[in-house]
């Protein structure tokens, strides 16, 4: 998927409406969940969509979507963040890495569940490809351990996939470290 065909396919004519729920965000209209699918967004779930909180933000901020809290008031990208946030404490860093990932054209879908946040199809290859990549996204000057990101490592190639490390740097931008096994003999 190349970068302008990504704006162009993001954005739809109509609003689409969700709801906010405990895990993201919800889409009930079929047609909407159908446009948003076909584009590498949400879960399907009972015939409905849920977004993840990271997702939901992004459609947010490109004005594509419009969120309902419990009350039927609009949240904001404020409320919604911190919702987000008391249910993932690495929202902000997860959020920017899957902005700065979309913004330059990739379909970012959730991790494996191992340490890992996403998995990113090359351009024009979601719903053709696997993933070629994984990504695990961290703020800097918070450590890992060596021990935790040998884990990620090992299962990563387990996969046969890549391993990238998102870094947020103090300055809010997204640096990209592509990880390898090194041997020492």
């Amino acid at each position: 998927m190349n970068k302008g065909r990504d704006e162009a396919t993001v954005r739809l004519e109509v609003k689409v409406k969700g709801s906010l729920v405990e895990n993201g965000v919800k889409i009930c209209k079929k047609q909407d969940l159908d446009e948003l699918s076909s584009r590498g967004y949400g879960v399907a779930e009972n015939k409905e969509l849920l977004l993840a909180f990271y997702e939901a933000l992004y459609l947010l901020s490109r004005g594509i979507l419009e969120v309902e809290d419990k009350n039927g008031r609009e949240a904001d990208f404020q409320k919604l963040l911190q919702h987000f946030k008391s249910v993932d404490e690495n929202a902000w860093v997860k959020y920017l890495t899957y902005r700065d990932l979309r913004s330059r054209g990739y379909v970012v879908r959730e991790g494996f569940g191992f340490g890992v946040d996403f998995r990113v199809y090359d351009r024009g290859e979601y719903g053709r490809e696997a993933a070629k990549h994984l990504v695990l996204s961290m703020q800097e000057g918070k450590p890992i351990s060596t021990e935790n990101l040998d884990r990620v490592l090992r299962s990563s190639q387990s996969l046969k996939k890549k391993l990238i490390v998102a870094v947020m740097n103090r300055r809010g931008e997204i640096v990209y470290y592509s990880v390898a096994q090194l041997t020492l003999k």
